[in-house]
């Protein structure tokens, strides 16, 4: 056995278990999708389109987690020996009230978007704080000036020679 042998076994059977858990790689594409669109993306409603994606790897995880091979409906009939494997219920259960939930999230955050945009006709979430600190919603933080004022200052030659 040559010392490259282990490193194929090991890219061979991650290939393997790529190609038949393929859920759980969806699920870690969703997640990392979802997560980068709620934390990036400066307009609302595409952080909310995020937060459905996340949501969803979420929903996908408990599903394909759920799964058991060869599992039946656990109905039981009379009379009947309880030897079979039988597939939990639960995760679905969980999931079925999760996206009922989900839902919820989604229409009340869209009608808060709705009422964003009529209150300060804009979506983006940094022209929205700007908005807010000048109406006196938001404490002042440091501004664009505050920061070309300092770095004005820093460039400026100190003790006033110069070299004329």
């Amino acid at each position: 056995m040559t010392p490259l042998e282990p490193v194929a076994l090991a890219s061979g059977s991650a290939l393997d278990v790529l190609a038949t858990r393929h859920a759980y790689v969806a699920f870690a594409l969703l997640l990392c999708v979802g997560l980068y669109m709620m934390i990036a993306n400066p307009n609302l409603v595409k952080k909310i389109i995020g937060l459905n994606l996340f949501q969803t790897a979420i929903f996908l995880l408990f599903i394909a987690s759920g799964y058991v091979e060869g599992g039946a409906i656990p109905i039981v009939a009379d009379g009947a020996a309880e030897t079979e494997t039988f597939v939990s219920p639960l995760p679905h259960v969980i999931v079925l009230t999760a996206i009922v939930v989900g839902v919820s999230l989604t229409a009340v955050g869209l009608a808060l978007c709705i009422r964003i945009y009529d209150e300060y006709g804009t979506l983006h979430t940094g022209t929205l704080r700007e908005l807010m600190r000048d109406e006196g919603s938001l404490p002042a933080g440091p501004s664009d000036e505050d920061d070309a004022d300092a770095s004005a200052a820093a460039a400026a030659p100190k003790g006033g020679a110069s070299d004329d």
